[in-house]
């Protein structure tokens, strides 16, 4: 087992020879209540982006494990839906137990497999706990209600789907997990778990932890490539209950494989959301938030970033001298230097895609005002290192402002007629998130009617405030997490309907 708890490394930041020992770790998934490799012996390198080293390897989950996964889980939820929600709650309130003592090296994994600053990952499966913590506290309110229609007895009560399945991103794994376990086991579900085949090693790790916390089968881990897991995991006909986050375009092909067997899912996917700074604006709390809401600790990956900014025309040029010098400042650095402000991209692919996208925004007349470059200097030469970019002298109609990018790229318009700005942060297909910086309070409730997203935030960047509900509308998917929703969503209302027997009384 690798050391957990605060003390897990020498120092604050994980030496070499430590992260070295942690990558060696024999890494299994979770089927049945016992650690295991896939049947046919498949694996599946996962690489180290920071450095273009092979880390190790994970398994390549088969047709027979994925089978073997949804038998053992449908036989575990039939027991573990009759228990008592405090009964469920002590289990799932373990695991954040769990996440909180092994945070340290949950993290170092997510920065390893990632590029993620560690300081970032370090943090994420704190978060988790807290959101476990709070999903398990409201969830007494998970309750069904009393009817009033004759003289019968007319109530509801809400019961789990069976075995649900949900796919998780990349950008933050073990936060990912723990807050995705919460809501269906805390429902009464089975849950089978499909990390992102670019970053599973905290979720395996999990997996051997939590082992002896749920009955068998009640949790479950694949790992493996999409198209051999996560496609055929999906289409699977026991499974109850889908959920994703991810792309747009995974959304679609997920929601194809549901329709199929009218399966209900969740959605929760991109976003090209604007950060709106009106001409009474700070404009230091403006910049601010334009670097807090790009999420540079995880290079912009995260579907939450406000990569649009439209800052009126009155304060434009002040505005963007302070985000250029914010932006020239910005530490970008391996993932485990204490200095690190951004890491690499986490993935070629992803690489390629900014660099794509980078060219896509010269191409068609956007200014590129800062970034955008590989930093220089010998750790970066095998990494997939890129300085955060901004574009100015952008309009709305360039692919750079019409498309998630999900990564440093910042696109900027200019505007001065509130109509037309309004038109231009509706007017992509996405509808997630936005951020607006403005003191009039009247302003504030105009533009939190007009905006078609999910998740307004007012002075200040996205804060995934507990409690808040979170998603979005559009091709940003459907479904609200975080709150009591949330749970009530892991399960479907029954009706019951007792007639009341004639009373025979004796006289």
């Amino acid at each position: 087992m690798i050391k957990a708890g605060a003390a897990a490394f020498g120092g604050d930041v994980p030496s070499s020879e430590e992260l070295a020992e942690i990558a060696t770790h024999p890494f299994r998934m979770l089927i049945d209540g016992r650690p295991c490799t896939a049947s046919e012996g498949a694996t599946l390198d996962t690489l180290n982006p920071a450095s273009g080293e092979r880390l190790t390897s994970i398994p390549n989950a088969s047709g027979e494990d994925i089978d073997r996964a949804v038998k053992a889980a449908k036989s575990a939820q039939r027991e573990w839906k009759q228990r008592t929600y405090p009964e469920r709650r002590a289990a799932v309130l373990k695991l954040a137990a769990i996440l909180r003592e092994h945070a340290p090296v949950l993290g170092a994994l997510d920065s390893l497999e990632s590029g993620n600053i560690y300081s970032g990952m370090r943090a994420d499966p704190v978060y988790a706990a807290d959101a476990i913590e709070y999903l398990c506290s409201i969830g007494y309110e998970l309750k069904g209600e009393a009817t009033q229609l004759d003289d019968g007895l007319h109530y509801t009560r809400r019961e789990p789907f069976g075995v649900v399945a949900r796919l998780l991103p990349f950008n933050h794994p073990a936060y990912g997990f723990g807050v995705a376990a919460a809501a269906p086991l805390l429902a009464g579900n089975a849950l089978i778990m499909k990390p992102s085949p670019h970053t599973s090693l905290s979720a395996l790790l999990i997996g051997e932890l939590v082992a002896d916390v749920f009955p068998p089968g009640v949790l479950t881990i694949l790992t493996g490539s999409n198209e051999r897991v996560a496609v055929p995991l999906v289409n699977h006909p026991g499974i109850d209950r889908l959920s994703l986050v991810g792309s747009t375009d995974a959304g679609r092909a997920v929601m194809r494989a549901a329709a199929e067997r009218l399966v209900p899912l969740t959605l929760e996917l991109g976003g090209k959301n604007a950060l709106i700074v009106f001409p009474d604006a700070d404009l230091d709390l403006a910049a601010d938030t334009a670097m807090a809401g790009m999420n540079f600790s995880w290079q912009a990956a995260s579907c939450g970033s406000t990569s649009r900014i439209l800052v009126h025309s009155a304060v434009r040029r002040a505005f963007e001298e302070r985000l250029v010098a914010r932006l020239k400042a910005l530490r970008v650095r391996p993932p485990f230097d204490p200095a690190a402000q951004m890491g690499s991209i986490s993935f070629k692919v992803l690489y390629d895609r900014c660099l794509a996208y980078l060219e896509s925004g010269r191409r068609d007349g956007a200014r590129l005002a800062v970034g955008g470059e590989k930093p220089s200097g010998a750790e970066f030469e095998c990494g997939l290192y890129l300085t955060p970019a901004l574009f100015t002298d952008a309009t709305a109609e360039m692919r750079i402002a019409q498309e998630e990018i999900f990564g440093p790229i910042i696109t900027m318009i200019e505007w001065s007629d509130y109509d037309r700005m309004i038109g231009i942060a509706n007017g992509v297909p996405l509808g997630l998130t936005a951020a607006v910086i403005t003191d009039d309070l009247n302003m504030v409730q105009q533009v939190e009617r007009d905006l078609d997203v999910g998740y307004i935030e007012v002075n200040g960047p996205v804060s995934w405030a507990l409690g808040s509900p979170f998603g979005g509308i559009k091709l940003s998917g459907f479904g609200r997490e975080g709150n009591l929703e949330e749970i009530e969503s892991y399960t479907y209302l029954k009706s019951v309907n007792v007639r009341r027997r004639p009373s025979r009384l004796s006289l």
